[in-house]
């Protein structure tokens, strides 16, 4: 497997919330996670700073996930865990509170490979030529797209289009969504929302399938945001499967 990340603050904001990281454990399966930060006064880089280093740590600490459904309770632990961390930090500094983080990750085994996610950061797979989103975006226009009041084409410029519906650290107690992927796919690709709301599918697809190293292409697709206006914080995690 071969496999990349990066994080860029973007064209406008001065500072970056966003945090993502790959790691493998002792049993060589590999943990991918992207968290986009919330929250004026920096906080939002705690949150998010939080969720990625604690996550790390304890998948770099295990000597193996286990089975499909160890890896499954595993994941919502951890992610409570880290939702505890960040509601205590708001306790402890009442400047920060309203702080929180997006969450999205992927647990690629030989026998396994499963994404999860809190609020509107994004997983991908990538099959051939086609690219499929599996994760589920917690937002208010999602949630009036799904319900018949918006179409597709409403919710692209929608003016609450990102207003979330869940995020960690937002509440005491959280549940995260977990989707259980066939294997054979050739590509895992996360990201923030500032890559999601530059490019759609395709255009990520056909940078993702160029001939070039897998540095290049994802730095290529952060250019592309840049070059679109980059709004946003721009996280980027990606691996590809075959390749040694």
């Amino acid at each position: 497997m071969n496999y990349y990340y990066l994080t860029d603050p973007g064209k406008i904001r001065d500072h970056n919330e966003d945090n993502v990281i790959i790691v493998k454990n002792e049993a060589n399966e590999i943990l991918m996670a992207v968290a986009d930060g919330m929250g004026g006064h920096l906080c939002g880089e705690v949150a998010s700073s939080i969720a990625i280093t604690h996550i790390a740590d304890r998948f770099k600490s295990i000597s193996s996930i286990g089975n499909k459904e160890d890896a499954e309770s595993w994941i919502q632990s951890t992610v409570s865990e880290i939702n505890a961390l960040i509601y205590k930090y708001t306790e402890e500094h009442p400047e920060s509170i309203g702080m929180g983080t997006t969450f999205v990750c992927a647990i690629i085994t030989k026998d396994f490979l499963l994404y999860g996610n809190i609020g509107d950061s994004s997983g991908f797979a990538i099959k051939g030529d086609k690219i499929q989103k599996i994760t589920n975006d917690h937002t208010l226009v999602s949630l009036l797209v799904k319900s018949g009041e918006l179409t597709e084409e409403e919710a692209e410029n929608h003016p609450k289009k990102n207003v979330l519906l869940k995020a960690l650290g937002a509440t005491t107690t959280v549940d995260m969504d977990i989707f259980d992927v066939e294997t054979d796919v050739d590509g895992v690709l996360l990201c923030s929302d500032g890559m999601t709301n530059m490019l759609d599918k395709e255009q990520i697809l056909n940078v993702i399938k160029e001939d070039s190293s897998i540095e290049d292409r994802v730095q290529k697709l952060i250019t592309k945001c840049n070059n679109r206006g980059g709004t946003d914080n721009i996280s980027v995690a990606y691996l590809e499967k075959g390749v040694e």
